[in-house]
């Protein structure tokens, strides 16, 4: 049986990248392992939250995702496990890794099904020697910046 490893963060956009590799062979040849990114808090939060209620909320938060996840892209629940990330993802990369080698003696595939974000180029690739894509361009900021200036002068010139 292969192991799949799948990061998510959002339902819609896992989704998308999981109904077609759920369709595309029999789901008993498959064991889908779902990790749960949470958002992070900011630093501040700890002054407002305690530590249970954080974890409490993450918990309920991955649940939800699962919830929304596992029937949306057609998994059997059955062929499922569900993770919550609490430990940096190259760590739990490997646990998960060495536990599948254990088990299946060879090494699972790695998926990244989390939502890019905004400014950056998607970073969706099957295991996790993938080539990582070039930085984001910084030409938009600098565009920004020069038109904001030149209206700056235009508008010193007309007064």
């Amino acid at each position: 049986m292969d192991k799949i490893i799948v990061y998510v963060d959002d339902a819609d956009h896992a989704q998308q990248l999981l109904a077609p590799l759920a369709a595309k062979e029999p789901a008993s040849q498959r064991h889908w392992v779902l990790v749960a990114c949470a958002p992070r808090m900011t630093h501040r939060v700890s002054k407002w939250v305690s530590h249970s209620a954080r974890e409490s909320w993450r918990n309920k938060w991955a649940d939800k995702l699962f919830a929304q996840i596992i029937p949306g892209a057609g998994l059997q629940p059955s062929q499922v496990t569900t993770v919550l990330a609490k430990i940096p993802l190259a760590e739990l990369t490997e646990q998960l890794q060495s536990q599948t080698q254990q088990a299946c003696g060879r090494p699972a595939q790695v998926l990244d099904a989390r939502k890019p974000r905004m400014g950056t180029e998607a970073q969706i690739g099957v295991n996790s020697s993938a080539e990582r894509p070039s930085p984001p361009s910084s030409w938009p900021g600098v565009l920004g910046s020069l038109l904001t200036g030149c209206s700056t002068l235009w508008a010193l010139a007309l007064d």
